[in-house]
């Protein structure tokens, strides 16, 4: 595995309609990076704290004011994580406050052959908008924008403004777009450093 992609297979959990992403990364990503690749892959914001919890370990940014904490997310590696637990498949949570469960599924492995960059292979389903109350908040979104006579239709269509939400448009061609932009990101800054 020392020189490997992993495919993987992102559901959001306690959605419908079923919003999934299938991306292939390299095995070595510190799993901060595998943060950003979900971030740009699902098409959140980046603007809220998140925890990969593999097995019964948690993964993020250490809170040095809160003492314990998940190990640095920054230092571990995907490869390393999924060795010492031995798991199979893992859950990312995004938005502690909306509380946003991701189920992510190690689906298969391939040698490298020539790119190694992360890359999005398949999109399926909106992604939620952003502070929309998790789950349930965003079933009620959904409802009240679709029928004017529910009583928070004028709040929620005013707060998402004139922008049409269709649930079903995963809009790939702009998520993979985000994704192309954080790897070039990724690689400006490397040459930098050289």
């Amino acid at each position: 595995m020392a020189a490997s992609l992993v495919r993987l297979k992102v559901t959001l959990d306690h959605v419908e309609p079923t919003v999934m992403r299938r991306i292939v990364v390299p095995w070595r990503i510190r799993l901060s990076r595998l943060h950003e690749v979900l971030q740009a892959a699902m098409g959140w914001t980046n603007t809220h704290l998140y925890e990969f919890q593999i097995r019964d370990v948690g993964f993020g940014l250490p809170d040095q004011e809160w003492g314990d904490g998940p190990i640095d997310a920054r230092k571990v590696s995907l490869l390393s994580a999924i060795q010492d637990t031995g798991a199979k498949s893992f859950k990312y949570h995004y938005d502690f406050g909306d509380g946003w469960t991701h189920s992510i599924k190690i689906e298969r492995t391939f040698p490298i052959v020539a790119l190694a960059d992360p890359m999005l292979i398949e999109a399926t389903g909106r992604c939620p908008p952003e502070d929309v109350g998790g789950p349930w908040g965003y079933q009620e979104f959904r409802e009240a924008l679709a029928d004017p006579a529910h009583e928070r239709h004028a709040e929620l269509a005013e707060w998402w403004g004139a922008k049409d939400f269709d649930p079903n448009h995963a809009a790939f061609a702009d998520l993979n777009r985000a994704v192309e932009h954080l790897v070039a990101k990724w690689a400006r800054r490397s040459r930098r450093k050289t």
